[in-house]
């Protein structure tokens, strides 16, 4: 029996009651007690996840894969069972490695996510297979459509022979559980997304974006999207909590703070990039210590930063073309 079908008769012995619905699913916590870390749910989804979410990309950048390897293993043995990727991370290896390091039975520790940049139907569908075989994984428990950073993204999703049409196909022959978007440049093309959601009477499971305490002075995805995510049973992925290390160059704010700020907010899952075993200790540690910020800390963080954050220096994906992977590669999108 392989995971797809195993995952379709704990649902069903769910809907009986012979088992709590988590059980044996992805993303199941451990002992938080034991571990230290803070368990979220993915907005309406149900699905229990680590608020700290371990970022695709920066696990592709070690030298030796087998370093890699460790990290990831090392977040998922204390308790992070939330996993970002994408399918053109570091030209695929950031998913060839995670499909490593998910053999010998961690894959059914975690809550697998990745995105595919296709804007069409074929491409998209071509996308998603190759990230599942990278993966070595049948199902990708969620999908997101990459990138959401022009205004005319949300219309190429829905449109026919569009990216949508493949995800829905996927989702239908049990290829993915969960659909959602992703994007870094500006609030105004997520709220565009969202509308267009509506106007087609579809529900995303799950949006991604920057949230920092630059976000919050700068084309603010916390003032302007989150709200709608919450309001709409959305789950809130935030990512760059330390903008790639950007924000710390400001000279401002604490690592610590950067992710209780981000834990503070409404978000399912805040997404860290750890480069190194170290960096997967200090989220752990923030996860460890954090208490959710009063209204007069958050003022007062925030009050360090307004200076820094309001012509956008330190969040160079948002004002930027660097961080533009399917600019730089238009030939990904099909």
């Amino acid at each position: 029996m392989n995971r797809r079908e195993v995952l379709g008769a704990m649902a069903g012995l769910a809907v009986a009651g012979a088992v709590p619905p988590e059980a044996g699913l992805p993303g199941a916590p451990p002992d938080s007690a034991s571990s230290g870390m803070i368990y979220r749910t993915l907005g309406k989804t149900g699905e229990k996840v680590s608020a700290i979410g371990l970022g695709g990309y920066h696990i592709g950048m070690q030298s030796d894969p087998q370093e890699s390897i460790r990290i990831i293993r090392f977040a998922i043995d204390n308790g992070i069972t939330f996993m970002d990727n994408c399918w053109d991370y570091n030209d695929g290896e950031s998913e060839r490695r995670m499909g490593q390091a998910l053999r010998d039975g961690y894959r059914q520790k975690v809550f697998l996510m990745t995105k595919y940049d296709g804007r069409t139907k074929e491409a998209a569908a071509k996308q998603i297979d190759e990230s599942l075989q990278r993966l070595q994984t049948d199902v990708i428990d969620l999908i997101q459509y990459h990138e959401n950073i022009r205004l005319e993204d949300p219309d190429r999703y829905f449109a026919p022979g569009g990216a949508h049409e493949a995800v829905m196909a996927a989702k239908q022959a049990g290829k993915v559980r969960y659909i959602g978007f992703t994007g870094h440049k500006d609030p105004s093309v997520h709220l565009r997304m969202l509308e267009e959601a509506q106007a087609q009477h579809f529900h995303f499971d799950a949006c991604q974006m920057p949230l920092n305490v630059m976000d919050a002075h700068f084309r603010s995805f916390g003032k302007e999207v989150l709200p709608k995510l919450v309001a709409q049973g959305i789950a809130a992925l935030g990512m760059k909590p330390m903008g790639d290390g950007n924000v710390l160059k400001a000279g401002v704010v604490t690592p610590i703070e950067c992710l209780h700020y981000a834990l503070s907010l409404q978000t399912s899952v805040v997404i860290n990039g750890c480069e190194s075993v170290e960096r997967v200790q200090q989220a752990l540690e923030a996860a460890r210590t954090f208490k959710p910020m009063t209204s007069e800390q958050t003022a007062a963080l925030l009050a360090k930063t307004r200076t820094a954050a309001l012509t956008g220096k330190f969040e160079p994906f948002k004002t930027t073309s660097a961080f533009d992977g399917t600019a730089h590669n238009p030939q990904w999108l099909g």
